[in-house]
């Protein structure tokens, strides 16, 4: 059996010359990326913002970390792959991760906080705190929009929940029906700017397992929208949702905002018969062309627990599959928009592009919700939403370059997870990044934005 204790190994055949490997490199980080989050950190004052309403009862003279140093440990851990406290023992001494934190990479003695210290951290939090956390993440994120956007013409709102299995005894996690296990169900809210690609995050809540959808999205809406309104005095609010907001109570706040609005709507005997006539009309065209078809129309409706009459978009569809027996597929979209009933249903499933975002945070582990308690769980939803923020903020940084639209994981790839050695001196730290690294043109764009010049 192998010594897993050796610190080198050797590749006797494999190569022209035996190769030889050490972990034996002092003063060296393969999380070289590090950095640029920092510095795009600085210049927007965004952690140190959102940390100014954690709570501190510890003794002063005994705090060696702070919690805005573990607030900004755990966010940039979490934005480079270390999602769990655990993962501190492995950065803890990491010159990259030590510079980004404010410390000197050089002092062994001077190390990030360690596991237990940053579990204790994730625990120390009140209700009160980890929300007034969560809304300065929703008036940063607009604060941020609106300087580069003020003349927007249009701001869309999609709100978005998702499925956060629980793999343990987490408090509030319930058995939910539709997705078949014990999970958590949280709210994720995304704005996009006119016709930008972009939907930018600006809400991420966790919500027990057994919460109905539209859960938390009135009083977010309530906050938000007056918030769109004095910062984009020249733009139309739009909201978008899926049928699981489809509640009278939701589509009455949403008329009272005077915002447009398009939200879907789960079929029933009378949706279905208002579909019937065109289903009947793609179900004729399919059996001609042996193709999908698909056709639109409108019409008024009124639910028994409405109050009044709403425009229904309805897509009759019948969808083929190879080998398989034709579908029918209808749709149906509660809508205030006076738009032609297919332009109106192709504004609505614009929203899918939200859930790509959802993708992303997912890659960035917003599910590993293992703390035993909620607020614990919710403190590093929020977390995992800051790193989430300061990579669209990287992104944007390098929107005249070809990683414009590169996902996160990608922009880890090229950015992040970067080898460098870390050079400490009496006046300055220097970063020796490998002469060969094949995006170093898209790391100096990432500084530049990030605050640094040429030297």
């Amino acid at each position: 059996m192998a010594n897993s204790t050796q610190q080198s190994v050797l590749f006797q055949s494999v190569f022209p010359k035996p190769v030889v490997a050490k972990f034996d490199a002092h003063h060296q980080s393969s999380d070289g990326g590090v950095v640029l989050l920092r510095g795009l950190d600085d210049r927007l004052g965004f952690t140190e913002r959102i940390a100014s309403h954690l709570v501190d009862n510890r003794d002063p003279d005994r705090v060696t970390h702070t919690y805005v140093d573990l607030f900004r440990q755990r966010t940039y851990g979490i934005a480079l792959g270390y999602a769990d406290c655990n993962d501190a023992e492995r950065i803890a001494s990491d010159p990259c991760f030590k510079v980004a934190c404010g410390r000197s990479p050089a002092d062994t003695d001077d190390m990030l906080g360690s596991q237990p210290t940053l579990s204790r951290f994730e625990h120390s939090q009140t209700a009160r705190s980890i929300i007034a956390m969560t809304r300065e993440v929703e008036t940063q994120v607009i604060k941020r929009l609106a300087k580069r956007r003020r003349n927007a013409k249009r701001i869309t709102i999609d709100l978005d929940p998702s499925v956060d299995p629980a793999h343990g005894q987490q408090v509030f996690s319930f058995f939910h029906g539709f997705y078949d296990t014990n999970c958590y169900l949280p709210l994720f809210g995304f704005l996009t700017i006119d016709n930008e690609p972009e939907q930018y995050l600006f809400c991420a809540r966790l919500r027990p397992g057994n919460a109905r959808c539209f859960r938390g999205s009135i009083p977010l809406l309530k906050r938000v929208v007056p918030q769109l309104r004095r910062r984009f005095p020249k733009a139309k609010i739009r909201v978008r949702l899926d049928s699981g907001f489809a509640n009278p109570l939701l589509l009455d706040f949403l008329d009272s905002l005077k915002v447009e609005y398009l939200v879907g709507m789960p079929g029933n005997k009378v949706l279905n018969r208002l579909a019937e006539p065109n289903m009947l009309l793609a179900s004729g065209c399919t059996e001609l062309s042996g193709e999908t078809e698909t056709f639109y129309s409108d019409a008024k409706y009124k639910a028994r627990s409405w109050k009044k009459e709403r425009r229904v978009i309805i897509k009759s569809e019948i969808v083929t599959h190879p080998d398989r027996e034709p579908k029918n597929n209808a749709r149906f979209v509660i809508t205030n928009l006076r738009t032609a009933p297919k332009s109106t249903y192709t504004i609505y499933c614009q929203r899918g592009d939200a859930e790509n975002r959802i993708k992303e945070l997912k890659a960035l582990d917003v599910d590993r919700t293992s703390c035993t308690s909620f607020l614990g769980n919710q403190l590093r939803v929020l977390m995992t939403s800051v790193a989430f923020v300061l990579y669209q903020e990287l992104r944007w940084s390098l929107r005249h370059t070809r990683a414009a639209r590169s996902q996160v994981g990608r922009l880890q790839l090229m950015l992040m997870k970067v080898g460098v050695r870390v050079v400490e001196s009496v006046r300055r730290v220097v970063l020796h990044f490998a002469a060969a690294h094949p995006w170093q043109d898209l790391w100096r764009t990432a500084s530049f934005a990030a605050g640094a010049s040429p030297a």
